[in-house]
């Protein structure tokens, strides 16, 4: 099972090779267990004001493109705020 440091590592060079259990396994890590209530989409909230939630969806076992880059930046905001 890949790391979640090679996941990211994945994550950044191609957002489109990314499959669905993988992000879920980076978004856990990161933002905890996910808000699903019967739906398509997992949402996770993040512990900022404005939009505070991160929402991914399976596509057919994949990750949507455009989801793994809101979850990276995501991830660099949380970092950053980290210090």
């Amino acid at each position: 099972m890949a790391s979640i440091e090679d996941i990211l590592a994945k994550m950044r060079r191609n957002p489109t090779g990314i499959r669905f259990n993988e992000l879920t396994k980076v978004c856990d890590y990161y933002f905890g267990k996910p808000r699903n209530s019967g739906t398509s989409h997992w949402v996770y909230k993040t512990p900022w004001a404005g939009d505070p939630r991160v929402n991914i969806q399976n596509s057919r076992g994949k990750a949507k493109a455009y989801q793994v880059r809101q979850v990276l930046l995501a991830i660099d905001q949380l970092e950053s705020s980290d210090g």
